[in-house]
């Protein structure tokens, strides 16, 4: 497999339960930081895509909102973690390798092994950002229980055992995900101006560092 994306100045890796909002999330964040500083990886996009291609499947409707993708994610799941079991890096390492942004946006991590990947890559940029609203809250958007789903990995997979650097109530009220969302953004904007200014030892450094293989 090809060598993954360049080096990025931060990793914020976003996780939730299904309607818990967070694409709304990264698609407000990269919309204040802009698309040439920052950009949003979503894990399940190199997977959808190539169970559509293995299954026959339309990619579009799997990759939106509708009912389409609902009625194969219970076997998108288990042909997942067939894939996982082999390599547990396998779909990290394709949602990032075209990625060339300082900053990165990774919102739909499920798992323990998609933590793991990015910390053991990126230790010094990773940060995890988890996304909670009310069961109440996803039933108005548009969730209901749903078992082979809501009671699998990719759902509960990070429930516990997991200290987020950051926590963010996401439950309608604009203002308050404004606040929450206040230092993340501080720190991506501190994280660009030296990406726009690097030291001379960060230099040194880059000019030096050997490519990453993600086979590794």
């Amino acid at each position: 497999m090809e060598g993954c994306g360049s080096e990025p100045k931060l990793v914020l890796v976003f996780s939730g339960k299904r309607k818990s909002g967070k694409d709304y999330v990264t698609d407000l964040i990269q919309t204040r930081l802009g698309p040439d500083a920052c950009c949003v990886l979503r894990l399940s996009g190199p997977l959808k895509h190539q169970y559509a291609q293995d299954h026959g499947l339309d990619l579009e409707q799997l990759l939106g909102p509708g009912l389409y993708k609902e009625q194969y994610r219970a076997d998108m799941i288990r042909w997942g973690e067939e894939r996982r079991r082999q390599d547990p890096g396998f779909f990290c390492c394709l949602a990032t390798r075209a990625a060339r942004q300082p900053v990165w946006l990774v919102s739909d991590a499920r798992r323990l092994s998609d933590l793991q990947w990015f910390w053991a890559r990126y230790p010094l940029q990773t940060q995890c950002v988890r996304v909670q609203s009310s069961e109440c809250t996803r039933t108005q958007r548009g969730w209901s229980f749903t078992t082979g789903v809501d009671d699998a990995e990719s759902e509960c997979g990070l429930d516990s055992g997991v200290e987020f650097d950051w926590i963010i109530s996401n439950d309608g009220d604009a203002s308050s995900l404004e606040e929450q969302l206040r230092p993340i953004l501080t720190l991506a904007r501190e994280k660009l101006r030296q990406h726009a200014c690097p030291s001379d030892q960060e230099t040194n450094s880059l000019a030096h560092q050997e490519p990453r293989n993600c086979a590794a």
